[in-house]
Order: structure tokens, then sequence, then C-alpha cells
């Protein structure tokens, strides 16, 4: 199976962003490099299982909303 960009960004908000907020942003400010690295982190072993190819691992990003928005602890 292989995953679209937004059902990858959709996965990452709802079963990352939790873990991520209760260990980096208790303050409640957006830890954007820890965000960037778990998102990159997660493409990685995507493309790794064959979820995705080569070429969508080189050209995903972490988009601005995932990166800034504030998360629910």
């Amino acid at each position: 199976m292989k995953v679209s960009k937004k059902d990858f960004d959709h996965d990452f908000k709802m079963n990352d962003l939790h873990h991520i907020a209760n260990t980096f942003e208790k303050d409640g400010v957006p830890d954007k490099p820890a965000r960037r690295q778990a998102y990159n982190d997660k493409v990685d072993a995507y493309e790794k299982d064959g979820l995705i190819s080569a070429e969508k691992a080189n050209r995903w990003g972490i988009t601005p909303q995932l990166e800034t928005t504030l998360y629910w602890l």
C-alpha cells in the first residue's frame, strides 16, 4: 500500500504530535526542531518499509501547520 502525503500528515498529527507535545512542549510552545526530527524520522521509516518511494521521501517535508500548531496535551 502506498501512502499519500495527506494521509501521512494526518497519521503524524494523530499519532505522533501527542508524544512530542508531552515530551518536549510542556510549556505549551511548539518545539519545531523536535517536530521536524520526528517527521523526518517517520518519513525515513515509511521509505524503508516500502510505503513511500525514495523520491517522495526526498521531497516531503513538514508543513507549517504541523510545525507550529499548538497541540492539545
